[in-house]
């Protein structure tokens, strides 16, 4: 005969095992579920100006630019997007920026807050393929962030990373 304990302990296990189950399938989202609903993607870049000294245009993003999509805040999912890396090794890159498109924050001004991504992977990336568009399947984070290349609005833990392939 079953202890309480015991039969207490195989009916938390039933009961838990669908749910672990039912996780493992990550939401997989775009660059639009970033911004919250209600919000236009036409309303986060704000005005901008231009450095002619540096040839460079300064955008600035109003309040829009920084305000996240709370529902994504612990959510597994998988995102597609390009490599911006901050932690390079010979093995490849563990942390980096995932940014919308091929350039974003090194040859133009960085996106707004809600539309970049920082991501520390567990598994290195590797170095030859940083120009691939890439998917990232981890758990998303909502925090901003300031880094030298721009303010970001989320960040994943990546535990798996696989090129994107139209």
């Amino acid at each position: 005969m079953l202890s309480r304990r015991t039969t207490l302990m195989l009916l938390s296990g039933s009961v838990m095992a669908p749910k672990v189950a039912i996780s493992a399938t990550p939401r997989e989202i775009t660059w639009d579920d970033l911004i919250p609903p209600g919000v236009p993607y036409s309303e986060i870049i704000g005005e901008g100006e231009l450095d002619e000294a540096n040839d460079l245009w300064n955008p600035i993003y109003d309040a829009n630019g920084v305000k996240l999509n709370s529902d994504l805040d612990g959510a597994y999912i998988r995102m597609p997007g390009f490599i911006i890396p901050f932690d390079f090794s010979a093995e490849g890159v563990t942390e980096f920026m995932l940014v919308p498109y091929v350039g974003a924050c090194i040859h133009t001004p960085p996106p707004p807050a809600n539309q970049l991504v920082m991501v520390k992977a567990t598994k290195p990336w590797p170095g030859d393929q940083l120009w691939d568009p890439v998917w990232v399947t981890g758990v998303m984070r909502t925090q901003l962030q300031s880094t030298d290349l721009g303010q970001t609005g989320y960040s994943i833990a990546a535990n798996e990373m696989e090129v994107y392939e139209w």
